[in-house]
């Protein structure tokens, strides 16, 4: 059975001073660990939604596996806390599996010596333009990004991004971990073919250099986020040819990369 992915609790709540007891909605995490052939891979926290899209997308955006049919079998035991994934086109280069890893809620340096290794073999080149915004654009995808966030306004503890093109919203994806919201959207694209010509990314957090690597392996050529990027993620995105807008707020944003395609 699969758990809830809110809770409700006892709070006091001070307004103006003066408390009042009321309950408060929260937002769950779930300890998921990744069995690959019978070893332990990784311990990931996440929000208990979508696990299978998770795996999927995690597999493929490290590098474990090249495409979504290299996976056999999977099968999940929400009781244990255990995906266990067989495959018999495991990357060589993962062969060896017994240094098992932790990934907290949060993101960056945790995974970075695991993720970074791989990168070269799986960013993609985003020179091409299939996609042109304009400024109200970015700020109609934000603001629809956010009106979509249902467990966000219930308990203001997850990140959110979406798939976009210029049509609207295709698919969107919540949780504690920015990295594993989009790793749930990535695991969806693949396991439903979907078309990713002409789409782009809009993100609720900050832009790290992970979170850039992860939007250029999907194959999304702009990311929009509310947030900033940090000078590393930059970097990567003006060498891949990827437009990176951030603080995408009252009526306002940046574009640090690749402008061409805004305005």
């Amino acid at each position: 059975m699969e758990p809830e992915i809110t809770a409700s609790r006892a709070i006091v709540r001070y307004t103006k001073g003066k408390p009042q007891h009321v309950r408060d909605l929260i937002v769950s995490e779930y300890a998921l660990t990744i069995k690959v052939n019978g070893s332990e891979l990784v311990t990931m926290v996440c929000t208990p939604d979508h696990i299978e899209d998770l795996v999927v997308g995690y597999l493929l955006s490290e590098g474990l596996i090249r495409r979504y049919s290299d996976i056999k079998r999977m099968r999940i035991d929400w009781k244990q806390g255990f995906a266990y994934v067989e495959s018999d086109r495991v990357n060589p280069l993962f062969s060896d599996l017994k240094q098992k890893r932790y990934v907290t809620s949060c993101c960056g340096g945790s995974r970075e010596g695991f993720v970074f290794a791989q990168d070269a073999l799986l960013t993609k080149q985003l020179n091409k333009q299939t996609v042109h915004l304009s400024p109200d654009d970015c700020m109609a995808f934000m603001n629809q990004l956010q009106e979509s966030a249902d467990t966000f306004k219930q308990t203001g503890g997850v990140h959110n991004t979406a798939l976009c093109n210029t049509q609207g919203m295709l698919i969107n994806r919540m949780d504690i971990g920015r990295h594993n919201a989009l790793d749930k959207l990535y695991g969806y694209c693949v396991r439903h073919q979907l078309p990713l010509t002409g789409t782009f990314l809009v993100f609720s957090g900050r832009i790290s250099s992970e979170i850039l690597l992860k939007a250029a392996k999907i194959g999304c050529e702009v990311l929009l986020s509310k947030s900033a990027p940090t000078e590393r993620a930059i970097e990567l995105a003006e060498q891949l040819g990827i437009t990176t807008v951030g603080f995408i707020r009252n009526q306002s944003f940046n574009v640090y990369t690749c402008p061409e395609r805004i305005g």
